[in-house]
């Protein structure tokens, strides 16, 4: 079977970068690596006739649900069809996803084919996936990698603001309630948020979408960043090594940050404690961010009231953590950016950047190898 081809023929800087034509016919070559549907393969050649977009989706491992972009692990390519997906990748000098969201994949690709100049990834966090992969200084100046990072920002957002409220209101206490079928003979009060400081750290494009929702609800909105530039509907920017000092004044925490080395148990127990008693976390970031065992231990201690995790340390979370069985905690599974109409941005993303690869323009979301994000 042949491969299709087109019918009409951060924390860092956007990087400029021009296409060379790869194409006999003087068009860029772009590869896709992972399941995209045949209807959005058509979208980019309509949109960016210059470039001539590869793919063979019998060789693609099929999603077994939305965002699936590694695919079913059972799916297996015979030894021809492996030879003919590498050959596939291997003659691009772009690629819409990293080859079966493997970063082994990733680095055996950059080094089979000198061409290959920009990847561009279906995850926000591809910037782990690329250090992952393993590559040489050579080899990541070479090739740029972008990310989807922006894509996810309102669905985020909404579970951010979700998981607040949920402590604000005080769910598991409903929760219980209703399971025992108690209806209380004293009533209690509930938090207001248009009465709370919620303070987000991590400013980027899901930051900034949760202080527009938080500030419209009343909520009094202070950020944090490694920039610390000002953001749009926040009251006020703290500085990184200023977060305990002003935790006190804070009732819910909203953990946005990418995981990196400079991140990992950012959200430790010196922060957590310093929280005014029964504050609010969640963490739509990355697990690495926030020390669970130190979560755990504010959790018992009241200085955090209630949690909504929609990311762990480990996923799936490990069985005998004790996160599972705490009565304050929310857990989500890497669930709350998912939206039907996820691949298509994704695919205008990749669009607008393919544009801007060609003319020599600026990418955006453009990794950081040092960081990696």
């Amino acid at each position: 079977m042949g491969v299709s081809r087109g019918e009409a023929g951060t924390m860092t800087d956007d990087a400029t970068t021009r296409g060379e034509p790869g194409g006999g016919d003087g068009r860029v070559r772009v590869a896709v690596g992972s399941w995209v549907d045949e209807e959005l393969c058509r979208l980019i050649e309509e949109s960016e006739p210059r470039a001539e977009v590869l793919r063979r989706q019998d060789l693609y491992r099929p999603m077994r649900f939305p965002a699936d972009h590694g695919g079913d692990p059972a799916f297996e390519r015979s030894e021809r069809q492996q030879r003919e997906f590498e050959e596939l990748v291997d003659s691009a000098d772009v690629l819409y996803g990293i080859p079966d969201t493997d970063p082994a994949q990733l680095r055996r690709t950059v080094r089979a084919n000198p061409r290959l100049r920009w990847v561009q990834t279906m995850a926000a966090g591809g910037g782990a996936q690329l250090k992952a992969a393993g590559l040489d200084r050579e080899e990541l100046d070479r090739v740029v990698v972008t990310t989807s990072a922006g894509i996810h920002g309102e669905p985020l957002a909404e579970f951010a603001l979700f998981g607040v409220l949920a402590g604000a209101k005080g769910l598991p206490r409903l929760e219980r309630d209703r399971a025992e079928r108690n209806w209380p003979q004293r009533r209690w009060l509930m938090s207001q948020l248009s009465e709370m400081t919620v303070l987000i750290l991590g400013m980027g494009g899901i930051g900034r979408a949760a202080a527009a929702k938080f500030s419209a609800l009343g909520a009094r909105v202070w950020g944090a960043s490694r920039s610390g530039r000002p953001a749009e509907h926040v009251e006020a920017m703290v500085p990184l090594e200023d977060l305990a000092r002003v935790a006190g004044e804070v009732d819910a925490l909203v953990v946005t940050l990418p995981g990196t080395e400079s991140t990992e148990g950012l959200v430790g127990a010196e922060l957590l404690g310093a929280l005014r008693p029964g504050a609010v976390l969640v963490n739509v970031g990355r697990g690495t961010v926030v020390d669970e065992p130190a979560l755990v231990r504010a959790l018992e201690a009241g200085s955090v009231g209630f949690a909504a995790l929609d990311v762990t340390a480990r996923e799936p979370l490990p069985q005998d953590s004790p996160l599972w069985n705490h009565p304050q905690v929310l857990i989500s599974p890497h669930n709350a950016a998912l939206s039907e109409h996820e691949p298509r941005r994704i695919t205008e993303l990749f669009i607008e950047n393919l544009r801007a690869f060609i003319d020599g323009g600026r990418l955006r979301n453009v990794v950081d190898t040092v960081e990696f994000y």
